[in-house]
């Protein structure tokens, strides 16, 4: 099916503040020394590692499980982690040049999935949590990962003015 230049304009707008805000955590986190990745400085206790390794999972479940429809195997030694609680402050011990890599990946992998789906088209696989709607398209999805990046880019904007007092970090 054909799309207008009005709906390849606004495909290309979308991808490209998606882009942005994720260069955004990534301008935001460079350069932060490695305790100040594994500490928190909010109540709810969640790190600067842990965000960037949520924002990398979210990056997988969102265009590669929701959208292409795949189903991970777990990684060797992850066959024993407990499933994912939304409730849970995000927090990571890994070194923060491995978080940065697999963010990296998982966003790479995204692009690869986006640059052969249409936005127009419907997402293969499932978000799966009880009470919520699927989503209608994988446009619903861009548009969720903008959202959801630019949250948190928010969040570690603010944690690292409040770790290293470093401020406008971001490309914007």
């Amino acid at each position: 099916m054909a799309t207008n230049r009005n709906e390849d304009a606004e495909n290309r707008a979308l991808l490209a503040f998606l882009a942005a805000q994720r260069d955004a955590v990534l301008s935001i986190v460079a350069g932060l020394d490695e305790d100040s990745w594994h500490r928190s400085v909010v109540p709810s206790g969640w790190t600067p590692a842990g965000l960037v390794e949520h924002l990398g999972g979210a990056e997988w479940h969102w265009f590669q499980g929701v959208v292409a429809g795949e189903h991970p195997e777990p990684a060797a030694g992850d066959e024993d982690l407990a499933p994912y609680d939304p409730t849970a402050a995000f927090a990571c011990d890994q070194p923060s040049a491995e978080i940065v890599n697999f963010y990296r990946d998982q966003c790479a992998s995204s692009d690869a999935v986006l640059a052969v789906t249409p936005l127009s088209a419907r997402p293969r696989g499932r978000h799966g949590v009880p009470g919520q709607d699927e989503p209608p398209d994988v446009r619903w999805v861009v548009l969720h990962m903008i959202e959801e990046t630019a949250r948190h880019a928010g969040h570690l904007d603010i944690a690292r003015e409040l770790l290293d007092g470093q401020t406008r970090l971001g490309p914007r």
